[in-house]
C-alpha cells in the first residue's frame, strides 16, 4: 500500500504520464517489493537485529525528505525552480527503498518459518506492480482536478507514511 499511496502521488507530479513511465515505476517498486524479502530472507537469524534496528529510521528519514521536497515545489510559486521528478532514476531508487524495507522483515520472517521464499516474493512484487501501475494513472487524474493541492498532499503523505513506519516499529 506504501508503493501504491508513493506510485498515486507520482502521477500527480508527472503532467501527462505515458504508459512507459507507468511501467518504469511500477517495475521499481514492484522489483524492490519483490527483492527485499529475498535479501531479508537470505539474511536469515545471522543479520535480524541489524536490519529491524534501523530499517524503519531509514524509510522514515528517505520518505520525510522527499515529502518535504515536494511540500517546498507546491508552494513554490516559481515556474523556473527545478521540480521534483519521481521519474528520475535517484529517487525512484529512493522511493522504492524506502517503500520496501519493511519487505526485508517480512523475508527474515519467512526465513524463521523455514519456508521458501520465491513464491510469496513473487506474488508480494506482482501485486505491487499491478497497484503501482493503476496508482500513477488514478494520481494523474487526481492531479489534474487539483492542481498543487495534491502535490502538497502527496508530500504530506509521503512523510505520513514515513512517520507510520517509524512509530510502528517503535511500538513494536
Amino acid at each position: 500500500m506504501d508503493s501504491f499511496a508513493v506510485s498515486i502521488t507520482s502521477g500527480v507530479i508527472i503532467r501527462r504520464p505515458r504508459f512507459f513511465d507507468a511501467i518504469t515505476i511500477a517495475l521499481f517498486f514492484g522489483s524492490f517489493q519483490a527483492g527485499m524479502p529475498i535479501l531479508g530472507w537470505l539474511a536469515g537469524i545471522k543479520f535480524s537485529a541489524l536490519i529491524c534496528e534501523i530499517d524503519h529510521w531509514i524509510a522514515f528519514t528517505l520518505l520525510t525528505v522527499i515529502g518535504v521536497k515536494m511540500i517546498i515545489d507546491s508552494i513554490n510559486k516559481e515556474k523556473h525552480k527545478k521540480r521534483f521528478n519521481p521519474l528520475n532514476i535517484l529517487v525512484l531508487l529512493t522511493l522504492a527503498l524506502a517503500t520496501s524495507l519493511d519487505a526485508a522483515a517480512v523475508g527474515l520472517s519467512i526465513s524463521f518459518m523455514d519456508q521458501p521464499i520465491l513464491i510469496p516474493a513473487l506474488i508480494i512484487g506482482t501485486v505491487t506492480f499491478v497497484i503501482s501501475f493503476l496508482g500513477v494513472f488514478i494520481g494523474n487524474k487526481v492531479g489534474i482536478l487539483f492542481g498543487r493541492k495534491v502535490e502538497f498532499f502527496g508530500g504530506t503523505l509521503l512523510i505520513g507514511i514515513g512517520i507510520r513506519i517509524l512509530t510502528v516499529h517503535l511500538q513494536a
